[in-house]
């Protein structure tokens, strides 16, 4: 089997990779809805991969996989590996998982940080309103995940919540300490949405990119009475392209509340100084972020062999990521916790594609589908909703 072409098509601001073979089986692979730029960047690395037998995957992303990178880039290099484990698991006629080693386990566990609602305000009252609400998902969801602080409205709508001035550029722009006040806020914040949430549903929070390690110190300390599942991105995150293992590393040695980060890292090399130096105690990869599937799983089991725990990351992932991350995640070792489950916007999306079950999400999990590769695909509906550029996107 070779590959024939590899083709991108924005569809609902997704980019949306299809890699096809002389054999009559096609990939598919997917990257988040908010970097429909990468289009021209995945086509890069067609003529790199053209002629190559796809379902030796190891071998076809060791010609493209050095020319990635942190959030966004190494997403084109993700979406091209997840294809090839679709056409690989096709081929053979079984689900991924049985090619990632076998599962584990027969569902998964995700938690909610995508169903989320407009905050009226930023008061705490609001935010306890918010994880209510996100609770009441008839998903069932056991784990919630908020975002505060820099990752949130907080810095350009509490006056004064830091040192820095308010910016209005760019994803979680804002950078340095805390006011008394803000520091205050947040933790009034944080308190109100806890109190506000049943004692069996886990609260982690999604604080940053933008805390100095006073402050990170700081707030971890103050809501360690409180049992909140992580605190996360709190020095480096969202499109931050370094990992400052040693700042976490000094974070986390004087805290009990568990310290989490990992969305924008690519490769397994970039996490070896956080899990070697015990920097963190949660890490959070996102498969269509770190380099695909068969990366995020070997960081996994290396993370588990140091006492770290994972958490993939996966908000806007849409419906071929979830896919993605039910199959690899169904494989994981023990240190798993639950994936970010993803949701698939416009709604339209979900009747685009056949396999997924009629009723996605269960008290928190997703039972694993043995259907062969990523056992999700196309139907004839998605046609209709290609960009005249893309229209011989489905061709062979």
């Amino acid at each position: 089997m070779k590959i024939t072409d590899l083709k991108c098509a924005v569809i609902g601001g997704f980019p949306v990779v299809r890699i096809t073979t002389d054999a009559g089986i096609d990939g598919i692979g997917q990257a988040e809805n908010w970097k429909p730029n990468l289009k021209p960047h995945i086509l890069y690395y067609r003529d790199m991969i053209l002629g190559l037998d796809p379902t030796n995957v190891e071998a076809v992303m060791q010609r493209i996989r050095r020319m990635g990178s942190f959030k966004p880039w190494g997403a084109a290099v993700s979406a091209i590996e997840i294809a090839l484990w679709d056409i690989a698991g096709k081929a053979a006629n079984l689900p991924i998982y049985k090619l990632l080693g076998g599962k584990v386990r027969d569902k998964v566990r995700v938690y909610n940080g995508a169903i989320r609602f407009p905050l009226r305000d930023q008061s705490p009252e609001a935010y306890a309103e918010d994880v209510r609400k996100m609770a009441a998902s008839p998903e069932g969801f056991s784990l919630i995940k908020q975002g505060i602080a820099f990752h949130s409205r907080m810095p350009n709508d509490i006056p004064g919540y830091y040192t820095g001035d308010p910016r209005a550029w760019g994803r979680h722009p804002h950078r340095g300490m805390l006011s008394a006040a803000g520091f205050r806020h947040t933790v009034a914040c944080v308190e109100a949405m806890r109190n506000a949430l049943p004692a069996h549903i886990e609260l982690a929070l999604d604080c940053g990119p933008g805390f100095l390690p006073p402050d990170a110190v700081r707030l971890a300390q103050a809501v360690e009475g409180m049992g909140i599942a992580w605190l996360e991105d709190m020095l480096t995150g969202d499109y931050v392209p370094y990992v400052s293992a040693a700042q976490y590393r000094d974070v986390k040695a004087k805290t009990s509340t568990p310290i989490h980060t990992g969305e924008q890292i690519y490769l397994r090399q970039n996490f070896m100084e956080l899990i070697e130096t015990h920097a963190v105690d949660v890490i959070g990869p996102d498969p269509l972020d770190v380099g695909g599937i068969a990366e995020l799983k070997w960081i996994t089991e290396y993370a588990d062999i140091h006492g770290i725990a994972m958490a993939p990351h996966g908000t806007g992932d849409g419906i071929f990521g979830l896919a993605a991350l039910v199959q690899v995640c169904a494989t994981l070792p023990d240190n798993y916790i639950a994936f970010e489950y993803p949701l698939a916007r416009p709604e339209w999306w979900y009747d685009i594609v056949d396999g997924l079950p009629d009723v996605i999400v269960k008290d928190s999990y997703i039972d694993v589908w043995d259907r062969p590769g990523l056992g999700v695909t196309f139907n004839k509906n998605a046609q209709k909703y290609l960009l005249d550029e893309d229209k011989g996107f489905f061709d062979l």
